[in-house]
């Protein structure tokens, strides 16, 4: 779950990271209010969970409570890249001597967090990275012994941050981390991290993405979920408590468990297929949930085959069948599916699915094999 700006800016105040004042606006009136109160350059920046807004036309610098008032009224009700902008953040300007970039994120390779820091703070980091590497500084951190203050001050030397701001980066990169830690974060990242003309450090710009699997840890969150720059079917799946990740390919992968999911997806790879989506319906679904599922999967244009990998422990494969046959009887779709099961009834689900005429397989190999050859045909 990614947060806004503001939900962002909100949570690295309350842990002591420095943040320009401001508040949010929904209408021009408010935005000019706003902008009275601090008396002075404002920046309107559009609340939208996408990037690059600043070359959209969502990032604005005013010099009045008036300008405020128009330029807002030209932002707020437009769509930066097809979504609706509905607040803008409207903060006192800052003079910048320089931009930093500092995040931390897993490193999955090393299975550690790790903190990032670079002196070419406000472009995209991964850009940094792929043209100058030798301009990211990174500590790993071992998660019994936490981050050590002597690895702030080597990340500090590297990106040569100036040395009587040493404490104020200490500082910050402690609460980036409490932060970070406390809210099951899979990235926090502050982009740019300011030094301003009169020698603060301040957090212009923040993004913090929530592991959605420690969501239950935090039910405060739930209600702040933005929907609107999400794929609507991973919205759908996850009313249903099911696991939804849209893929570029057009082999629709309904199955049931993520290890399940990982091999069907290596294996489709292998025969020369590409999978269109990765949806795990758990253990022991029922036949509505199946069904569900189905729906998901076929409401996506890029779906040219589907392919049903189910391994019957928990999941009773004649539940499966029942709702592959209930719904495929009602959209009759035209793409056609390749299902494969095995385990708890699975005798009694493949004569489920024998009676309707539905393509089967004894293998997850051949079924792949099928499914890829089918979304050739199709293509």
């Amino acid at each position: 779950m990614r947060l806004h700006e503001y939900q962002s800016k909100d949570i690295f105040a309350q842990h002591h990271i420095p943040i320009p004042r401001g508040r949010l606006a929904s209408t021009p009136e408010e935005a000019k209010l706003i902008a009275e109160e601090l008396n002075g350059t404002v920046v309107l920046k559009a609340q939208v969970l996408i990037g690059g807004r600043g070359k959209a036309g969502g990032i604005r610098l005013v010099h009045s409570p008036r300008e405020a008032e128009e330029e807002a009224s030209k932002i707020l009700g437009n769509r930066i890249k097809d979504i609706p902008v509905r607040r803008l953040l409207v903060e006192e300007g800052v003079s910048i001597q320089q931009e930093i970039y500092l995040g931390m994120t897993i490193d999955r390779e090393r299975g550690e967090t790790v903190m990032i820091a670079s002196a070419e703070g406000g472009i995209d980091i991964e850009e940094v990275a792929r043209v100058s590497p030798e301009k990211i500084a990174r500590v790993g951190i071992n998660p019994l012994l936490g981050l050590r203050d002597f690895q702030i001050r080597n990340l500090a030397a590297e990106i040569e941050i100036p040395r009587n701001l040493w404490r104020s980066f200490i500082s910050i990169c402690q609460n980036l981390y409490e932060a970070y830690l406390e809210l099951d974060a899979t990235l926090a990242e502050i982009n740019p991290l300011v030094i301003t003309l009169d020698q603060h450090i301040i957090a212009l710009d923040g993004k913090i993405i929530v592991d959605d699997n420690a969501l239950f840890r935090h039910t405060d969150l739930m209600d702040k979920r933005d929907i609107s720059a999400e794929v609507p079917e991973e919205t759908e799946a996850r009313k249903f408590g099911l696991a939804y990740i849209k893929l570029d390919g057009n082999i629709g992968c309904l199955v049931n468990g993520a290890g399940l999911a990982m091999a069907s997806m290596d294996i489709i790879k292998h025969k020369g297929g590409m999978p269109a989506n990765f949806l795990d319906i758990g253990g022991g679904a029922s036949a509505e949930k199946v069904a569900a599922a189905l729906r998901i999967i076929l409401s996506d244009p890029q779906v040219q085959t589907v392919l049903i990998n189910i391994f019957g422990g928990i999941t009773r494969c004649d539940e499966v069948a029942s709702g592959i046959k209930q719904t495929l009887e009602e959209l009759q779709p035209e793409v056609p599916f390749v299902i494969r099961l095995v385990g708890t009834n699975d005798s009694k689900g493949r004569q489920i699915l024998a009676e309707a005429n539905l393509n089967t397989a004894e293998s997850l190999q051949e079924a792949a094999e099928k499914a890829v050859h089918l979304s050739k045909e199709v293509a």
